[in-house]
């Protein structure tokens, strides 16, 4: 039996309960237990959530693939959620800029209620399918909107979807509930089967962690599509600190094999950006002419090293062909 299979405790209800809010036989005596005890039963239902987000990864691909040739395009992703899924939407969102160095407006976090919500609950925010019709109207065709609902029943999603739909970008649902209502308001629906919570309904738990989990893949994939980082190194790191500033000279030296006092005095020479760095240190090219590749192909320094070498090459061939030459 499957978690989403645990019957439901009010079979006459017109639909019946989502996965989420139906009770866990499993931790029926939770308050009985010692500590010990508490935590064991949480880390073996933690257990399920690696299955439901491995079931998930080839439509998670398929997002990934299609969210990467929008933005490549000069489009945005947007992820729409209340209360804990929301709240994770926006974390997941606001890491990318400092870890990839992505550009604000990119890749946004809504949450129903505002920014007030992210440590408050706001009183009826997430019942508002105006108030995620209003912001989903405002996305194009080259956007992406990403809802996310544990129960797949919250109406400012449903709101946020629907709009999104209408005005041409691509929607996609990720719930914890195979049969959630609102999936028919999206193009996809990535279902997480955590089944149901230890504690009933506190969708913090497992399903929060599978939500977690899924972003952490989707975005951290999309960021390696789009050029973000140099093989497993974080290359579009902002160094903002004196760790960070370490880091990079770290990284430098692991990615061109370069002395530490090497790496210090190139990132100098580069103005302390990483890229850049690499760009020329895999190239030997000037750090302006690094530096414009770089803005040419957004950022990604496998395509910026790609262009320099094959404008080499190109210029060689013409060099070795060209009028003048004894071998005409």
């Amino acid at each position: 039996m499957t978690p989403s299979q645990q019957p439901s405790p009010h079979p006459s209800s017109p639909r019946p309960l989502p996965p989420t809010e139906q009770r866990n036989p499993l931790s029926e005596g939770l308050d009985e237990l010692d500590t010990l005890g508490v935590l064991k039963v949480m880390n073996s239902e933690d257990h399920a959530v690696l299955g439901a987000v491995a079931n998930a990864l080839p439509q998670l691909a398929e997002l990934v693939d299609i969210a990467a040739e929008r933005m490549r395009r000069g489009g945005t992703v947007h992820y729409f959620g209340a209360g804990t899924s929301g709240r994770l939407g926006v974390l997941d969102a606001s890491e990318l800029l400092p870890t990839f160095n992505l550009e604000p407006g990119r890749v946004v976090g809504h949450i129903a209620g505002g920014q007030a919500a992210l440590v408050n609950a706001v009183e009826n925010a997430e019942d508002s399918v105006a108030e995620g019709s209003k912001v989903g109207a405002t996305l194009g065709s080259d956007d992406v909107a990403i809802g996310i609902a544990a129960s797949g029943s919250t109406p400012y999603v449903r709101g946020a979807l629907e709009a999104a739909g209408h005005a041409g970008a691509h929607t996609v649902l990720i719930s914890n509930n195979p049969q959630a209502p609102v999936a028919e308001a999206a193009a996809a629906h990535i279902v997480l089967d955590t089944g149901p919570e230890v504690v009933t309904g506190s969708t913090r738990l497992k399903a929060g962690t599978a939500q977690k989990m899924t972003l952490n893949g989707f975005s951290t994939a999309l960021m390696i599509a789009l050029g973000r980082t140099w093989r497993n190194l974080m290359v579009s790191v902002v160094a903002t600190n004196d760790k960070l500033r370490e880091r990079t000279v770290r990284i430098l030296c692991e990615a061109a094999d370069l002395p530490d006092a090497d790496a210090r005095k190139l990132l100098e020479q580069c103005s302390g950006d990483l890229k850049t760095s690499l760009v020329v240190s895999f190239t030997s090219a000037p750090p302006s002419d690094a530096a414009r590749h770089l803005e040419e192909t957004d950022g990604s320094v496998k395509a910026a090293i790609a262009a320099i070498t094959a404008a080499g090459a190109e210029a060689e061939a013409e060099a070795g062909t060209g009028p003048g030459r004894e071998d005409r």
